[in-house]
């Protein structure tokens, strides 16, 4: 847990620094860092992504973990978090992107190959190097949300908490029983996920891409691998 404590304290660290300095920087500078960062976000995507063994895995997990999320109305739920923190404080009467920036910078943070590889490392091992790592780029990236996005980046910190915290816990008492297959899987996913992110980064497309919703599709390979071995095996 301490390199999760870690993490989410390089966040607020970086989230409070943007803040700062976000009047001394130019919007046409904010504007044209965070479409840098959407490309770097969706390199990142693709390099987790390509990672596959299996890319039928990848494509039947992300069709039923959006089915599933869409059901759930997890965007939404996420939306509501950001609004209810926003309107207790940051003010009803503030125009500002709290709501983009926690949805944003949360999912950003939760979700790809090292929140999943650093988790289980350190709830099977204690190598805490990776999600270590992760918190350097994780503050050095909300440096920027921050400043372009406002306070909202900073309370991304508590799902930081929440969500690798509750992995690094589950590691250690199921972390052994996963096959190194399903690790690489699952962080495949989490890679097309993070694709979606950086596409929303970059305004791309007429809509947004409700990458919220397809959260659950990055915890299915854990199911899909074993009964796909098993099908497999009948014939």
């Amino acid at each position: 847990m301490i390199a999760t404590v870690i993490n989410a304290v390089l966040v607020l660290a970086g989230s409070l620094i943007g803040i700062l300095f976000k009047n001394r920087i130019h919007e046409r500078f904010s504007s044209s860092l965070v479409m840098g960062l959407g490309l770097c976000v969706i390199t990142i995507g693709i390099i987790s992504a390509i990672r596959t063994e299996n890319i039928l895995t990848v494509i039947i997990c992300m069709v039923l973990g959006t089915l599933i999320g869409e059901a759930a109305r997890i965007e939404d739920r996420l939306d509501g978090i950001g609004e209810f923190l926003r309107s207790r404080l940051a003010g009803r009467g503030e125009n500002s992107r709290f709501t983009e920036g926690f949805v944003t910078a949360s999912v950003l943070f939760c979700v790809g190959s090292m929140a999943v590889m650093g988790s289980l490392e350190a709830g099977i091992n204690h190598n805490y190097s990776i999600i270590i790592s992760k918190g350097v780029i994780d503050g050095v990236t909300s440096i920027t949300f921050a400043a372009a996005m406002g306070i909202g980046v900073a309370f991304s910190a508590l799902p930081i908490l929440i969500y690798q915290g509750a992995l690094t816990l589950l590691a250690g008492w199921v972390g052994p029983l996963l096959s190194e297959s399903v690790v690489t899987e699952m962080s495949a996913v989490g890679g097309a996920i993070i694709i979606g992110i950086g596409l929303n980064m970059l305004g791309i497309g007429k809509n947004r891409i409700r990458v919220g919703n397809m959260l659950p599709a990055i915890f299915l390979p854990i199911a899909y691998i074993p009964f796909a071995s098993w099908l497999v095996s009948l014939f």
